[in-house]
């Protein structure tokens, strides 16, 4: 198609949504000429789940529970006054929490005012509290985010280096919503034992963002924690950065949490239409089942043009694989649905990997999001009439002709400038597009139960590593992972057993033995004397 022919095609097929300041362009998806009929009965059913779904159905089945993300936003859509009640009464704890920290209502204990807050948390209690804090973080900051969001020992002393001697006036932000989520107990056990061994009270430098009666709403409880913020079963973590999870870390960086939830807000208004050509989240859900056949036969590399949203595409994995990679649908049919997601920024990508977008497998389809302000204030000229800005700009249109000409399909987002509502706007509108997708591929969003058969499995390795460490000390010659898998009765864990007896030895503090390591699989292993 030629320029004018692309022309005509951008005009028809863009979406502009001037209530959120965004606008979606599909042009550049080669969907036919029946495409939107032909799907519009599946969309209209889409919408009216989203509508079940917003009005309190069990739209969570595998654990009866309902899905309330929306109302975060919006507490009036709430199915009763007593989720509206709490829902606005932790918005208002968190604003005057933050408020009290912030003025020295609330100090450390020796009377300083905090200048730093540590959250500790993995996946979704992780994930969308970094991309905020990354994303709008500025020279006015009123504190210093740091994330403990793995069990990774080196990692964990990583952060801690970096807080270094400003211990004594950080806060401690821990969030899981079971309290039993064992990175988290991990980070927090770690995170104290450093308060402690600073001359600190840990239980006066921290607050917990958890389930009601949960462990570790109970530990909070009994040893007396600054404060303690709820977890609701309504909100899965991928879809929590509204809630607490996200909101109080946000408003302890100085962030307008009031101004995200708006964004978040109208938003999800302006995709709550049913008007499917107006409304963005329909738009790309449908482009996504375009672009995968409904069966995720592509992926999604995420390329946005602003180095604030680095984070988005980490965030937006857990987002949407963990949302939509299932292996049976609501029916109980084996149908292993997913859509993978990848993504740089640009315009690093073009020296990443666009030439593989470009000249390699077309396995994908892209998603640019363009940012339409370069930066506040005065931009200066690096070449004759030309900014830093532009330069930013052409290598995003550039990108996207380059990619078309080659049958790469991608559709853009543009965006007037990123601050907290803006920043709603783009949380909400990957929500939204997860949620009605989902149920164009009839699947269940909101559960995932392949995480759990992960954790399980986690267990049954530390399980046999304590019984591999019970076998070396009540045994007087060394023995290799083969001999010591029979001596436990569990000849076929002897690959298992061999990488808990080389994980044990590289770590010397452990006491494990191991005589010559070039043997491999053979080496003899003892404890140490």
């Amino acid at each position: 198609m030629d320029k004018t022919g692309l022309w005509k095609r951008y005009s028809q097929f863009l979406c502009n949504s001037p209530e959120i300041n965004l606008t979606l362009d599909i042009s550049r998806m080669r969907f036919g000429d029946s495409y939107f009929d032909d799907m519009e009965p599946a969309m209209q059913k889409a919408f009216s789940h989203m509508s079940q779904l917003e009005n309190g159905s069990i739209a969570n089945p595998d654990e009866n529970r309902m899905v309330g993300h929306y109302w975060l936003r919006d507490a009036a859509l709430a199915p009763n006054k007593e989720l509206r009640d709490e829902i606005e009464t932790t918005v208002t704890k968190i604003v005057n929490f933050a408020k009290a920290i912030h003025e020295g209502s609330i100090t450390a204990p020796n009377g300083g005012k905090f200048s730093r807050f540590l959250v500790i948390g993995i996946g979704g209690s992780a994930l969308g509290p970094q991309f905020v804090a990354d994303a709008l973080s500025s020279p006015a900051d009123r504190m210093q985010p740091f994330f403990l969001d793995n069990t990774d020992p080196d990692g964990i002393d990583r952060v801690l280096d970096q807080i270094g001697d400003n211990l004594s006036t950080t806060l401690t932000i821990v969030i899981s919503k079971s309290g039993s989520t064992k990175e988290t107990r991990n980070g927090m056990l770690e995170a104290r034992l450093a308060y402690e061994q600073a001359g600190l009270d840990f239980t006066r430098h921290t607050v917990a963002v958890t389930g009601d009666n949960s462990e570790l709403d109970k530990l909070a409880t009994a040893e007396s924690w600054l404060a303690r913020f709820p977890m609701w079963d309504w909100v899965g973590g991928r879809t929590s950065v509204t809630s607490a999870v996200g909101l109080l870390p946000a408003a302890l960086q100085g962030i307008d949490i009031l101004s995200l939830l708006e964004g978040a807000k109208k938003c999800d208004q302006a995709t709550r239409s049913n008007k499917t050509r107006h409304n963005p989240a329909a738009l790309m859900a449908l482009m996504w089942y375009y672009a995968t056949r409904g069966r995720g036969e592509k992926d999604m590399v995420m390329l946005p043009y602003k180095d604030r949203l680095l984070l988005f595409s980490r965030y937006l994995q857990q987002l949407i694989m963990e949302s939509l990679g299932k292996e049976t649908d609501l029916d109980g049919r084996v149908v292993c649905q997913g859509m993978s997601v990848y993504g740089n920024k640009g315009s690093t990508d073009q020296h990443a990997y666009v030439q593989q977008l470009r000249e390699g497998v077309s396995n994908f389809f892209v998603t640019f999001i363009e940012v339409l302000q370069d930066r506040e204030g005065k931009s200066m000229q690096v070449d004759e009439g030309i900014t830093s800005g532009d330069y930013l700009f052409g290598f995003l249109q550039g990108t996207r002709s380059a990619l078309y000409e080659k049958g790469r399909e991608s559709m853009t987002i543009t965006v007037e400038k990123i601050d907290a509502f803006t920043i709603g706007v783009l949380i909400a509108l990957f929500e939204r597009t997860v949620g009605l997708y989902a149920s164009l591929i009839n699947i269940n969003a909101y559960h995932q139960p392949g995480v759990e058969a992960g954790k399980k499995a986690a267990g049954n390795v530390l399980a046999l590593q304590k019984e591999v460490f019970e076998a070396l000390q009540g045994s007087n010659t060394k023995m290799n992972a083969e001999q010591i898998a029979a001596v436990l009765g569990k000849p076929e864990e002897a690959e298992t057993v061999f990488t808990i007896l080389r994980h044990l030895a590289a770590n010397r503090d452990r006491g494990v033995c191991c005589d010559n390591p070039k043997a491999t699989t053979n080496c003899m292993y003892c404890i140490k004397n």
